[in-house]
């Protein structure tokens, strides 16, 4: 999967996860925190993204994620 689709999902999934609204613009320099998101929420992304791409977020990997690019990075070189 390229780094456009892993984008597109990651997206997609946190929009989902965070019950966002439309008028929420993600990119990858969003902020996962800013969107309002607390450790529960977070830890809930996580669950949700390792379903989604069937893979398994490093313990210490999880800790320094805090952008929606850092999360393509991190699926990226998981695969």
């Amino acid at each position: 999967m390229d780094r456009d689709a892993i984008l597109a999902k990651v997206i997609e999934v946190v929009e989902d996860t965070l019950s966002l609204g439309s008028d929420v613009q993600l990119s990858e320099a969003t902020n996962l925190k800013e969107l309002g998101a607390d450790s529960f929420d977070l830890l809930e992304l996580v669950t949700a993204l390792e379903d989604e791409f069937s893979m398994t977020f490093a313990d210490d990997a999880v800790g320094s994620i805090a952008t929606v690019g850092e999360v393509v990075d991190a699926i990226s070189g998981a695969q």
